[in-house]
């Protein structure tokens, strides 16, 4: 398995992660959005949309239940931004 996010959007991160006594790999990508890739073989590929830990709880709910809907062609940030679930400044 391996995990791909923006390496530029993070402080640090591992390079490798155990779990469940599986290394999962972690990349560094410049995917320009709030987004975390993840790949397990060669057709499943997921991306999985990052909501800040500070957005409010309702906001927050209305940018995952947008983000999988089976007709979401709208990218993470501008979900964010539509949802109000951006960081508070």
């Amino acid at each position: 398995m391996r995990v791909v996010l923006d390496g530029s959007a993070w402080e640090e991160f591992p390079a490798r992660q155990t779990v469940d006594d599986r290394v999962v790999r972690i990349d560094s990508f410049p995917v320009g959005d709030d987004t975390v890739l993840i790949t397990r073989g060669e057709n499943d590929h997921f991306a999985l949309l990052v909501v800040p830990p500070d957005a409010a709880p309702d906001a927050a709910r209305a940018a995952m239940a947008r983000a999988v809907r089976a007709d979401n062609v709208t990218q993470a940030e501008q979900i964010l931004i539509d949802t109000g679930s951006t960081p508070r400044t």
